[in-house]
């Protein structure tokens, strides 16, 4: 990955922790980076991929997985390199910090699923695991009680409760820590409710 292709806040001298945000569609990195303000994450280094076109893949992340490649591959290789970058600079797995809103949720999930092993933290705002029907296949290793928040509208338009579910049991069988909020009439936004919910969880 080129270094314009994520851009960075902060330097890993004065942090002691990563957090990697990703964007929803049709948004960008400068979009995340306000959501810092709220989170209570304390010195942290941050890192923000940039999906090309804004969008990370083309089409619903319930899709058929086959519709959305080479697409859905390349975008999780973006996010393989921010971690290699956060792993370069000194951080180990488990001060790397994820955080991502609607299609960024969904790929902070795909990719920590697939990788699954003790994190400092993931937070999915509206999202869930991609995929027509899961291939279970796919995600493998132990988030060793990693804190996974994941939060969304009862109603939502884009990521329907089901697959939130799903998505709940699948890292509590990889052994990660899950804590789902559901909010009653929601928009399709972050809200404070959601972000101080998640401070609790992930960062105590």
């Amino acid at each position: 990955m080129h270094t314009n292709q994520f851009i960075q806040k902060g330097t890993p001298e004065e942090a002691d922790k990563t957090i990697i945000l990703i964007h929803g569609r049709g948004g960008s990195p400068e979009d995340m980076l306000p959501l810092m303000r709220h989170l209570k994450a304390g010195d942290a280094w941050i890192l923000a991929p940039r999906a090309a076109g804004n969008t990370w893949y083309p089409y619903s992340f319930m899709a058929p997985a086959a519709q959305n490649q080479p697409y859905l591959d390349m975008a999780l290789s973006a996010v393989d390199q921010v971690v290699k970058e956060a792993l370069q600079a000194g951080f180990a797995y488990d001060r790397i910090y994820f955080a991502g809103f609607s299609q960024g949720a969904c790929l902070t999930l795909e990719y920590a699923a697939r990788n699954a092993r003790h994190y400092g933290g993931i937070i999915a705002f509206t999202g869930g695991l991609i995929g027509a029907t899961l291939n279970k296949d796919n995600y493998q290793g132990n988030f060793a009680d990693t804190p996974v928040h994941i939060s969304a509208g009862d109603n939502d338009p884009h990521v329907p409760l089901s697959r939130i579910q799903e998505t709940t049991e699948v890292l509590r069988a990889l052994h990660a820590d899950v804590h789902t909020e559901i909010y009653p009439g929601k928009p399709h936004s972050i809200s404070g409710e959601e972000i101080d919910s998640a401070n609790r969880h992930v960062f105590g």
